[in-house]
């Protein structure tokens, strides 16, 4: 159950992108509970500020900051913002993304480079915003780039964001052995389904009924289900491990699946 496995954050300050719903919100509350202070960033300023107070409510140090990842320029002056604010980062939680829905014959050019311009440029600069400030300070960082099983599995209809996500995996890999000397641990989680607002409307339809009866245990994943390798990969126990691709997905991604 949600809140059973725990590890000490105390001290830490997490940076947490996309955190305005979905696994962000849900990654958010989980660093919280485990003690570190967190920055909420995100386009809809309000969900984050309600967020925050909430957090603060319950005993921890939060604060909302307005950040679109594609906006490259605006990230380094955030994480100033919460240096100031909350301490130096030692944690960044890249959770940022969005669908690229569409079959390759039609998605929109618009559509493709704003699924690359999150879901891969976001992360990148992100990460390089993070790892700058974290080698400044000689902190021996945590950066976890949320992937998916798209970045392994092929999902129809979603080659843009299939693309975007196999992206973000090497982008891991290459950021984990450049940085492996200042200590920092750059690793990537690929979860399978869980019912967000990114794709809560999917599963109603016919389509998506059908696809959810072709995983092997024909179900969705709870968030909650994350939990233990999120902690263990933004704690202490990434000291020894980098440059690692972990999915958790139910099994969805096994051949003969959905």
């Amino acid at each position: 159950m949600e809140g059973e496995f725990a590890v000490d954050l105390s001290g830490q300050v997490a940076v947490v992108t996309g955190a305005s719903g979905g696994l962000g919100e849900h990654f958010a509350r989980v660093l919280a509970r485990n003690g570190a202070a967190v920055a909420l960033t995100a386009r809809r300023v309000d969900r984050i500020e309600a967020l925050a107070a909430e957090l603060r409510a319950g005993g921890a140090r939060a604060l909302a900051l307005a950040l679109d990842v594609a906006e490259a320029e605006a990230i380094g002056p955030a994480l100033d913002r919460v240096a100031e604010d909350l301490g130096p980062v030692g944690i960044l939680v890249n959770n940022a993304g969005v669908g690229g829905e569409g079959l390759a014959l039609d998605v929109s050019i618009e559509t493709f480079d704003q699924t690359f311009a999150v879901n891969v440029r976001g992360t990148f600069f992100a990460a390089r915003e993070a790892a700058r400030r974290m080698i400044a300070a000689k902190i021996p960082g945590r950066i976890l780039n949320i992937a998916s099983i798209a970045s392994h599995t092929v999902l129809p209809g979603l080659s843009a964001y299939c693309g975007s996500k196999a992206a973000v995996a090497m982008l891991t890999k290459s950021m984990a052995r450049e940085w492996a000397r200042p200590g920092i641990a750059v690793n990537a989680l690929c979860p399978g389904y869980i019912e967000t607002g990114i794709n809560d409307f999917w599963w109603p339809t016919e389509g998506g009924q059908k696809q959810l009866k072709g995983f092997p245990r024909r179900r969705l994943m709870d968030a909650s289900d994350l939990d233990e390798a999120f902690l263990m990969l933004v704690g202490p126990a990434a000291s020894a491990i980098t440059g690692s691709i972990i999915t958790i997905d139910d099994g969805q991604s096994l051949p003969g699946g959905g």
